[in-house]
């Protein structure tokens, strides 16, 4: 055999056979994609991304999920059902401040969760029963059906909200700066302007640390509940 028939026998071996793409388990795939939204966040998610991860294509995916939020929403289901439901009170206003609190303390744990629903209308079925529950006593507090829903979207604003700021503070204060942050930034020099700033910016921290979820939900219920059965 000549020199040049070995070199071409050996470059053959190299070469990968070409075929179709191993098949990919849809389980495997969901916990990668998850894996990577908890651990670099939702904007480092693609489809080619988990596709690499998973030694397959991107377009192989495509045949288990229509786009990268379906494949989120797969991240999502079942987050909620892993946290047991609380033992909840039968009176519906007390009862629904619970279901408030609750939603607060079970995303709060999965603060990765918050960028998943800030892309808007994606969730975990299993967290329904959630909104469910907010409908229904909202409704047997007296408030319309509209009321009712509207309730339920200044709650979860609250919620999230709420969530996202004490995320942004937790990541302050890993990272420490020079630079002078609200409300250090307010001097005496703003007094003619921010007169009540200026007053309170020497206690804002030791005020706003005096802050509980559960207290202000309440706040917020009593006040929708009067506004929404006032005739």
């Amino acid at each position: 055999m000549s020199g040049s028939e070995k070199t071409q026998k050996t470059e053959q071996k190299k070469k990968k056979p070409v075929g179709r793409p191993r098949r990919l388990d849809p389980d495997v795939m969901v916990a990668t994609a998850r894996r990577i939204v908890e651990e670099e966040g939702v904007a480092a998610l693609s489809m080619r991304r988990v596709a690499k991860e998973l030694g397959s294509t991107p377009m192989a995916l495509y045949h288990y999920v229509q786009d990268k939020d379906e494949l989120l929403m797969l991240t999502l289901s079942g987050t909620a059902a892993a946290f047991p439901r609380p033992e909840l009170p039968e009176d519906p206003r007390e009862r629904l401040v619970a279901v408030a609190v609750h939603m607060h303390d079970i995303i709060g744990e999965i603060p990765w969760v918050l960028d998943i629903l800030a892309l808007g209308e994606l969730t975990d079925r299993h967290a329904l029963w959630m909104v469910e529950e907010i409908i229904d006593c909202a409704l047997a507090c007296g408030l319309s059906p509209a009321r009712s829903v509207r309730a339920y979207r200044t709650i979860w604003s609250y919620v999230y909200g709420d969530l996202v700021f004490r995320r942004a503070a937790a990541r302050r204060a890993e990272q420490p700066s020079r630079r002078e942050f609200f409300p250090e930034m307010i001097t005496e020099k703003d007094t003619a302007e921010l007169p009540r700033l200026t007053e309170v910016k020497d206690h804002w921290r030791e005020y706003a640390a005096d802050y509980e979820v559960a207290a202000e939900l309440d706040a917020i219920v009593e006040g929708l509940i009067s506004r929404g059965t006032r005739t």
